[in-house]
């Protein structure tokens, strides 16, 4: 398959004494970002996009605007808090999770039959009932796959990492294997790769590359750049095609080992945390640097 000129590495996991501020009790000690002390203490902002409400820049913004208090009180920009401080949003209690050290990534292969969500008013499985249980913290989706597709999904403990691998502004690639009954022509093909306008707005593929098949079942493997609601499914059926099979692969350079089979999970060891975290690093930096490329064809 065509990649992206930018496209990053793949991660082996297949599958990188402060005087005390009277605000809060947190400012008495510093976290991993700066000297170590008896209570953990982070900056606010942190703690807000730990907690997954959005960019660090995105919390910043809240704190300056005044839709923040610690303890009754408005918060302002760099002050530190702890787990004994009330963190409100609006009229919302926000627990401080201080994280320290890595955070922990886990990959799950979803089967067909599971919601990404953790409650359902018609009581179907989730996915969340087959992650193994961590303790002072929980699992976080990164994007989600319908009640019909399978595949790769990632969870995380960090919020902000989370954030981060589904903002739209990094663009992480996202592959997918696709089966529909019948052959795309070449015109269809560039269809994908150019645009289709879809009721939310215009959807295109980064690559298409045709994986054979059996009879008039075809697969092919397409690369994105965004998760919309049945976007993939919606493109095909835009070209006249029913998708009969949808399964991720790979996001961003994290692969589905072929050792995970489904309904199970592999967690990344800290090495290969490190790595991928290392890796979401330069790929974002070079995301913001330079344009993504245009759509290809294998």
């Amino acid at each position: 398959m065509t990649r992206p000129v930018n496209r990053g590495p793949r991660s082996r996991a297949e599958p990188a004494p402060r005087k005390p501020r009277p605000t809060t009790h947190a400012n008495r000690s510093r976290d991993a970002d700066g000297e170590g002390g008896e209570d953990a203490t982070q900056k606010l902002q942190k703690i807000l996009a730990q907690a997954g409400l959005g960019s660090r820049r995105a919390m910043e913004t809240w704190i300056s605007e005044g839709r923040v208090t610690v303890n009754g009180k408005p918060a302002t920009l760099g002050m530190r808090v702890g787990s004994d401080d009330q963190i409100k949003v609006g009229n919302r209690i926000i627990r401080a999770r201080v994280e320290s050290g890595l955070p922990r990534v886990l990959i799950y292969h979803k089967p067909e039959g599971e919601i990404t969500s953790r409650n359902d008013p018609r009581g179907r499985p989730s996915v969340f009932d087959h992650l193994p249980k961590v303790a002072g913290a929980r699992w976080i989706a990164v994007g989600r796959l319908d009640f019909n597709s399978c595949g790769l999904l990632l969870f995380t403990t960090s919020g902000e990492l989370a954030n981060r691998l589904m903002h739209p502004r990094f663009e992480l690639e996202r592959e997918y294997a696709v089966r529909i009954l019948g052959n795309l022509h070449e015109d269809q093909i560039q269809q994908l790769l150019d645009g289709i306008e879809l009721d939310d707005g215009p959807a295109r593929c980064l690559a298409v590359e045709a994986r054979g098949g059996e009879g008039s079942n075809q697969w092919y493997h397409v690369v994105l750049r965004e998760g919309r609601n049945r976007e993939i499914r919606r493109m095909f059926e835009h070209l006249g095609f029913t998708v009969s099979r949808l399964m991720r692969v790979r996001y961003g350079p994290i692969e589905l080992p072929a050792r995970v089979k489904r309904g199970h999970s592999y967690e990344l060891n800290a090495d290969e945390t490190r790595r991928f975290v290392k890796w979401l690093d330069a790929a974002q930096a070079a995301s913001e640097a330079h344009p993504a490329p245009r759509g290809r064809r294998a």
